[in-house]
């Protein structure tokens, strides 16, 4: 699944349109929805929605020793 299609899923789970995350996240509906469609969101982008959306986001590598390099946000999820 890519990134785009994990935020489609999450607004029909969270009842939030696409236009509504957009504008929370400062951005106009038409330019966030372009992105969506050119799978240009950022990491920051994606830390800013799970802000907004009060969720948890977490992105991290895992080293063959066990040790993480992580993205993540202070969602309270």
């Amino acid at each position: 699944m890519t990134t785009s299609e994990q935020i489609k899923v999450l607004c029909v789970r969270m009842n939030i349109s696409i236009s509504e995350l957009a504008r929370r996240i400062g951005q106009s509906p038409q330019n966030f929805s372009a992105k969506l469609k050119r799978g240009t969101i950022t990491d920051r982008e994606l830390v800013m929605i799970a802000d907004k959306l009060n969720i948890t986001f977490e992105q991290s590598f895992t080293l063959p020793n066990g040790e993480k390099i992580t993205i993540k946000n202070g969602g309270n999820a």
